[in-house]
C-alpha cells in the first residue's frame, strides 16, 4: 500500500496498483487518491491545497461513487474522504451482487481500470485564471468521485461537472470558453469554437444594426411627410 504522505503523480487521475486495493475479496474495499495538489491537468488547471476542505466539512452525504462519470452507474459507495497534504484521499466498496459493480471491481483487479476521476463544480471566487487559460482553483463543491480507465497518454484529467444554469452567468467570451472547457472540450477546441462562432455573432450583429438603421430611415421619411401636410 502507498504511504499516503508520498506524492508520486501530479495528476487527478492516480492509478489502483500505487494507490492499493484491499486484497480481501469479501470487503471489496479499495483506496487512494482521487486528486493531487499541484498538479497540472489537460484544462492547464491546478488544484490548490485546501480546495476541498469547505465541501467536505458542510458535506450532508457523501458523493456518489460512479464508473466513468455517468450518473447511472452507481457502482459502490465512498466510506471516508480526507484532504491532506498530498490532495483528496478516498477509500470505497464496491457494491456487493452488483453486476456492474462486479465488473469494474474484476477490471480494477486485473488492471485494467485503473484510476480515479473527480466530478465537481467551481465556488464562486473559488478560481485565480493563469497566464495559459487554466485556473488555479482553491474552492471546490465536490460532486462525485469516478472510477476511470487511466489515458493512453498518461494526461491529467478533471471532469467537472457543470449546471444547466451557470450558462445564464456568461457574460464574456472568456466566460464562454471556462464553460466550454468545465463541460470537457480542452482549450484549444474551445477558443477555436469561439473564434468560429464570432464571425456569425458578428454578421447578425451588422445584420440587426442595419435593420434598426432602415426602419429609423423610414421614420424620419414618414415624419416628414406628416410634417410637410401641416
Amino acid at each position: 500500500m502507498l504511504n499516503r504522505h508520498q506524492n508520486p503523480l501530479q495528476n487527478c487521475n492516480l492509478k489502483f496498483n500505487q494507490t492499493g486495493i484491499a486484497s480481501a475479496e469479501d470487503d471489496r474495499i479499495f483506496s487512494g487518491y482521487a486528486s493531487v495538489f499541484g498538479g497540472i491537468d489537460s484544462f492547464g488547471d491546478t488544484i490548490l491545497k485546501g480546495a476541498f476542505t469547505e465541501s467536505l466539512e458542510a458535506m450532508t452525504r457523501k458523493p456518489l461513487m460512479l464508473y466513468g462519470h455517468n450518473q447511472s452507474n452507481v457502482v459502490g459507495k465512498w466510506l471516508d474522504l480526507e484532504e491532506d497534504e498530498v490532495g483528496l484521499f478516498v477509500k470505497g466498496q464496491f457494491t456487493p451482487n452488483h453486476s456492474l459493480a462486479d465488473d469494474v471491481y474484476a477490471s480494477a483487479r486485473h488492471g485494467a481500470i485503473d484510476g480515479l476521476s473527480i466530478g465537481f463544480r467551481v465556488k464562486k471566487d473559488g478560481a485565480e485564471e493563469m497566464e495559459n487559460g487554466g485556473r488555479r482553483i482553491t474552492k471546490v463543491d465536490l460532486v462525485e468521485v469516478s472510477l476511470v480507465g487511466f489515458p493512453a497518454d498518461d494526461a491529467a484529467r478533471v471532469t467537472q461537472v457543470k449546471m444547466s444554469d451557470e450558462i445564464k452567468n456568461i457574460e464574456s467570451i472568456r466566460d464562454a470558453e471556462r464553460f466550454l472547457r468545465d463541460a470537457g472540450l480542452p482549450i484549444s477546441m474551445a477558443k477555436a469554437f469561439i473564434g468560429q462562432c464570432r464571425p456569425l455573432y458578428q454578421r447578425e450583429a451588422d445584420a440587426e444594426r442595419e435593420r434598426k438603421e432602415a426602419y429609423e430611415a423610414n421614420l424620419r421619411w414618414l415624419n416628414s411627410l406628416t410634417d410637410k401636410r401641416k
